[in-house]
């Protein structure tokens, strides 16, 4: 371990497909039909919503990651413009979320890897999942990125296909007999809004969830070869590029199958492929959703390595952890990351059903903390320039000031939400005690005093 400083070995390609591949997963594959289930097809309207303030959100990280791309960018912004407690939460609290949510993704390997060999024990492809992909994120970061790329490409591609295979069933019957189905399924089943406003309301935190990844841009940042200008495109690209699938697929979807049928046939995607007459479509599909969930993992290992990485660099985390190896990555932090991720293929045999919800609405709280606190740095980093200082900011957020307290108040909107299920507020109980743990340890240990 003789280097110190991480290689800016990810390309602009592989930084704007990995931020698109890392929120295009479990959230759209698997998610989505809980959410439909909840507030029928108005959940393109909660997509809009949410995607808007996903919008102001990474603008924000956008402009600060410009200026100063370190990596474990939001953690190193939260400790320098809200002081090192607020770095220190933001940093273990990130970490702790993808932990939670690989966990979620390596166990979903193990159920999709059944599809083709129903006598293996999922354990074995959990394991096998895990193994393979912190080998790939020891390498390098070109390495990491390159596998991302092309893990990313098959989903955008198979979400692409099933759009304009959707709409030519849509428009001109294809698979139908030739009778276009048109998109009166979207107000014939009860309405647009079948559960109104509060049905909406219900199907956020899942919507949130979906976005999960997108603010790992900022994680990239101190390993992109031209920040400024890969960044800035991602940035302004994806958001549009993430909408257009969601939203897209979605509109696709509840258009072609009545929503209150969908999920029951099972998946949609799969549903869609058939009937053009692709026989294998359910092989290509779970190929798609093993790509997406192996990506996520992948993307999870990353970031928590580099998260490790920037606490090290803060003195809020073991010294080991900013040891960087000869093909410049943080190997302690992704080897010990990869370990506590091993309680992902033991939990093998002990998820239950409601595991699903648990993990995500777990996860939702910690992305909507990680959101807040970079809303809230951001906020602070621009108070602190004078109107010069403003002019000459390379990425400036364009919704700073009241887009960016709007957002604030839309997180804290959602987080109420989470306590109106009794399924999601699980999220309440360990979100805030995961909180409180942080803050005995940062002070127990004396890291308030350096």
């Amino acid at each position: 371990m003789e280097n110190k400083e991480l290689h800016r070995g990810l390309e602009e390609r592989h930084i704007s497909l990995m931020s698109l591949g890392a929120c295009i997963g479990v959230g759209l594959f698997l998610g989505s039909a809980s959410a439909i289930e909840l507030a029928g097809p108005a959940i393109l309207i909660a997509y809009l919503v949410a995607g808007f303030v996903m919008l102001i959100i990474m603008r924000g990280l956008g402009e600060m990651a410009v200026e100063n791309p370190v990596a474990g960018s939001f953690s190193r912004y939260a400790q320098d413009y809200l002081g090192p407690l607020a770095g220190f939460i933001t940093g273990w609290n990130y970490w702790f979320l993808w932990v939670v949510t690989c966990m979620a993704e390596i166990t979903a390997v193990g159920v999709y890897m059944k599809f083709w060999f129903p006598t293996v024990a999922p354990w074995i492809w959990a394991l096998t999942a895990l193994v393979l992909m912190t080998l790939i994120n020891l390498i390098a970061s070109k390495a990491f990125g390159e596998f991302e790329f092309w893990f990313a490409l098959i989903k955008i591609v198979a979400i692409i296909a099933m759009i304009i295979i959707g709409l030519g069933i849509i428009l001109f019957g294809i698979g139908n007999g030739g009778i276009a189905t048109g998109i009166s399924n979207l107000w014939e089943h009860g309405g647009f809004a079948p559960n109104g406003i509060k049905g909406i309301m219900l199907s956020m935190q899942m919507v949130m969830f979906a976005y999960l990844g997108i603010e790992m841009l900022g994680v990239t940042a101190g390993e992109a070869k031209n920040p400024e200008k890969s960044i800035s495109r991602a940035v302004n690209t994806v958001f549009w590029r993430v909408l257009i699938f969601y939203f897209g697929a979605l509109f696709v979807i509840m258009s072609i199958y009545p929503w209150d049928e969908i999920g029951t046939q099972g998946s949609p995607f799969v549903l869609t492929f058939e009937n053009i007459g692709i026989r294998q479509a359910a092989g290509i599909i779970n190929f798609v959703v093993l790509t997406a969930a192996l990506s996520s993992c992948n993307s999870g290992i990353f970031s928590n390595g580099r998260m490790l990485f920037n606490l090290a660099e803060q003195n809020q985390a073991p010294k080991a952890f900013s040891k960087v190896s000869k093909s410049g990555v943080p190997a302690i932090a992704i080897l010990s990351t990869a370990v506590v991720l091993l309680i992902g293929v033991v939990l093998n045999y002990i998820v239950p059903e409601k595991a699903f919800v648990y993990v995500t609405s777990v996860s939702t709280f910690g992305a909507i903390l990680t959101w807040m606190m970079i809303l809230l740095a951001q906020i602070k980093f621009r108070k602190k320039l004078s109107k010069k200082e403003v002019a000459q900011l390379k990425f400036r957020n364009p919704y700073y000031p009241i887009g960016s307290y709007f957002a604030i108040a839309f997180l804290l909107f959602v987080v109420v939400l989470l306590g109106l299920s009794p399924d999601t507020m699980v999220a309440l109980i360990v979100g805030p005690v995961w909180l409180i743990v942080l803050i005995i340890v940062y002070y127990a240990s004396g890291m308030h005093k350096s």
